[in-house]
């Protein structure tokens, strides 16, 4: 299905993930993580690159796996994403839900 973000028309899945990561930029996953009250700093924007990256890669991605990461520890990455963390970030970073996530 198709929603508007950030002035963009973009296709999302009935979860709101992005189906295709050709249509995210940085002003869609600022929208994105403003309708999950969160503001991004840059410390957001560094580990929303590393879910990207390790998309990219075809890893599988679990709150374990960021939390060994060297990028983010947990505690931080609850702090940083305080509701569902890998769930919102990854939806923020345009990716999808992750298979470990519910």
């Amino acid at each position: 299905m198709e929603k508007t973000i950030a002035g963009k028309i973009v296709n999302v899945n009935e979860e709101g993930y992005l189906t295709d990561f050709n249509q995210w930029n940085e002003e869609v996953g600022s929208t994105i993580a403003a309708e999950a009250s969160i503001t991004l700093s840059p410390r957001h924007w560094e580990v929303l690159k590393y879910l990207q990256n390790e998309h990219k890669s075809q890893q599988a991605l679990s709150i374990r796996r960021v939390g060994k990461s060297g990028v983010v520890d947990i505690k931080e990455f609850y702090q940083l994403f305080p509701v569902a963390p890998l769930k919102t970030a990854t939806k923020i970073a345009g990716i999808p839900k992750p298979a470990s996530c519910i």
